[in-house]
Parts: structure tokens; sequence; C-alpha cells
């Protein structure tokens, strides 16, 4: 009996510990909650980055291949998820006439925009979001769909072509880093 007794007293501790640990881990340390999140300190990281895994150690090749780069990540950005990344994470744009309660999000969403991840969506995309929704005729839908797919190939194709002047200005060993980082296909 008293054996069960310090067991249990031993699994209480633990349990408790267990609990207490979580709550701290949860809690947000200084620099990483969401509102000190700034892009262009995230996007400045990632091109340091990239001059440290594609190897540039002169400052003027850096130059000349940064704008390269750049080209490549907005147009990555660009097709992204097309503007479509609301249908998969929470359907209807939130702070308009659906929202439950009068609930309207803060900042640029309390103007009914939203950023998904792939930046702003698209006209074609919105239009054909709201044909969706709206179970529009399946030809009207067919129409819009045409559209953002046509758009989609653009994005794609200029996508393409700034991965194709980036390898242009690159190494055989650097264009195997890029490939590795994700920049080239």
């Amino acid at each position: 009996m008293n054996s069960m007794f310090k067991q249990a007293i031993l699994a209480g501790a633990v349990a408790a510990f267990c609990l207490s640990a979580g709550r701290l881990a949860a809690q947000p340390q200084p620099g990483q909650g969401r509102g000190n999140f700034d892009p262009a300190q995230m996007q400045e990281r990632m091109m340091e980055r990239y001059k440290e895994v594609l190897e540039f150690t002169s400052d003027d090749e850096w130059n000349a291949v940064k704008p390269l780069i750049q080209k490549v990540n907005d147009a990555r950005r660009d097709v992204g998820f097309g503007g479509m990344g609301r249908m998969m994470f929470g359907g209807r744009q939130r702070g308009g006439d659906n929202a439950p309660g009068g609930d309207r999000p803060q900042g640029d969403r309390a103007q009914g925009q939203r950023r998904g991840f792939g930046g702003e969506p698209s006209a074609a995309v919105q239009e054909l979001q709201k044909a969706v929704e709206g179970k529009a005729s399946a030809d009207e839908i067919k129409g819009k769909l045409a559209k953002v797919r046509e758009e989609r190939k653009q994005k794609e194709a200029a996508l393409t072509k700034a991965q194709e002047d980036l390898k242009k200005v690159l190494n055989t060993r650097r264009e195997a880093q890029a490939v590795l980082a994700g920049l080239l296909n």
C-alpha cells in the first residue's frame, strides 16, 4: 500500500510538471508574438540566407544577382495557391455580411480584404469565388474557371522566365545550390 501511495504521488507530480511545462512553452517569448512579424525583415533574412547558400562573397556579384532572385521569389509567391487558399483554409471571407455576430476583423481585413498564402486574390479568382458561393450556373462557372486557369498559366510562365533568367547568370555549382534551395526547378 505504501508503495502504491508513493507511485500515485510521483505520477501526480509528473503530470503537474508536464502540464505546467506545456503552459510555459505556449507563452509567447519576447520577439515571437504575431504582432512583431515584419515581412521586410523576414525577406531580408531570406535573401541573406540565399547569399550564404549560394556562396556569394563579393557584394558586387551579389548585388547583380539579388534582383533576379527577388524576381523568382515574387513570381513564386504569385503562383502560390493562386489566391485559392481561403477555399481550403476557412471558406468564406471573414468580416463580410456572413460574419457571425457582426464580428469584424481588425486591420486591412476590416475593409473586407483578405490576404492568403499567395498574396491578394486576383479579380479572376474573386469572381470565381463569388460564382461558386452564389451557386451560379455551370456555364458561368466554367467561363470564370477558364479565366483563372489562363491567369495561372501566365503566372507560371512568368516564374519559369524568372528562373531561366537567374539560371543564366549562375555557374553550375551555384545553379545546383539554387535547385537545392528551391529557387530553381
